[in-house]
């Protein structure tokens, strides 16, 4: 048998449009719409995306399209 590394048995990472589509699936589901909501939505994320996606960029995301969702809301 020859030397298996880790990675092997871990999980791929998503892409970051992986990361963004299931982030909006997220947003959608839970009816968010503004930064209030980022504690909700990083709570349901961070479960559906453990060991797929760095918490970092996970919550970048978030905020990006809370902030997106803000902006469409008071303007529309």
């Amino acid at each position: 048998m020859g030397v298996v590394t880790i990675e092997e048995y871990l999980p791929q990472p998503l892409t970051t449009p992986e990361v963004e589509a299931a982030i909006a699936q997220v947003i959608m589901t839970l009816g968010a719409t503004s930064l209030k909501d980022l504690g909700k939505v990083m709570a349901v994320a961070m479960v559906q995306l453990k060991g797929k996606a760095d918490g970092k960029q996970v919550q970048g995301i978030v905020k990006s399209q809370l902030e997106c969702l803000a902006q469409t809301t008071a303007t529309g």
